[in-house]
């Protein structure tokens, strides 16, 4: 596994000063850049100016909610890597903000060693994309493309990283693409929720099973005909989840 990018700019959005600067301390001890926000207007103010490579994004904030605040990023056409921060009294606004695009939560309180490995992952997902978009800026000549895959009415593109459902953009985060395109290589198996979060979110403890269920349920809503009823993503009860083409 390749070591996480420790260049890259972190964006805290956290109202409390102290956890904001302790997490802004703990990043840079880790080798990142970090800047800080205490408010949701703050935040997107932020992030727009400063182009960050990840935000650590609190729900609950004054002014603005971050539900708002990854409302309006991703309304604008920004799609950088958002870690959601929330107690587990937010359970609804979590919710919110996974629909909204958010590619990971944290509960709070959490621990430190669990967040900085999260952080590594999610930054690890999102380079490949962050490279392929450098490279078309630079005018790099590009790689031969993988073939697509098909389900359904779902087409993949595995080299521009998009997904269409009958002939549709349908927008995932960088989460939900590493998880539908590892089950999609992987057609027919069943893998248990530990292995779904070794393989794709990389952490080998600690992290809620719940946490590949919720994804699962997103991945079903924007891609099954009737996600209630799934012919793609299938639960295999008592052991995890299967998928069929």
């Amino acid at each position: 596994m390749s070591p996480p990018d420790t260049t890259a700019l972190v964006v805290v959005v956290e109202d409390n000063a102290a956890i904001a600067e302790g997490l802004a301390l703990n990043l840079k001890l880790q080798g990142y850049r970090a800047a800080v926000a205490g408010d949701g207007e703050a935040a997107v103010a932020l992030i727009e100016s400063e182009r960050p490579d990840l935000v650590l994004l609190d729900i609950s904030l004054p002014k603005q909610s971050g539900v708002w605040v990854l409302e309006t990023i991703r309304h604008r056409g920004d799609q950088v890597p958002v870690i959601v921060l929330s107690a587990r009294q937010d359970e609804f606004e979590k919710v919110a903000a996974l629909r909204l695009g958010a590619d990971d939560y944290v509960t709070k309180p959490f621990a430190l060693a669990e967040l900085l490995a999260r952080i590594g992952a999610v930054l690890r997902r999102a380079r490949p994309g962050m490279r392929a978009a450098v490279d078309r800026v630079r005018g790099a000549s590009k790689p031969a493309a993988p073939p697509p895959i098909r389900f359904g009415d779902v087409k993949i593109d595995l080299l521009a990283r998009t997904v269409t459902r009958a002939g549709k953009p349908i927008k995932l985060t960088h989460l939900e693409f590493e998880l539908l395109t590892f089950f999609c290589q992987s057609e027919q198996r069943v893998f248990s929720r530990e292995e779904l979060l070794r393989a794709v979110w990389g952490l080998r403890q600690g992290t809620p099973a719940r946490t590949v269920d919720n994804f699962v349920a997103q991945l079903r809503a924007k891609l099954e005909a009737d996600p209630d009823r799934p012919v793609h993503l299938l639960t295999v009860r008592g052991s995890g989840y299967r998928f069929v083409g």
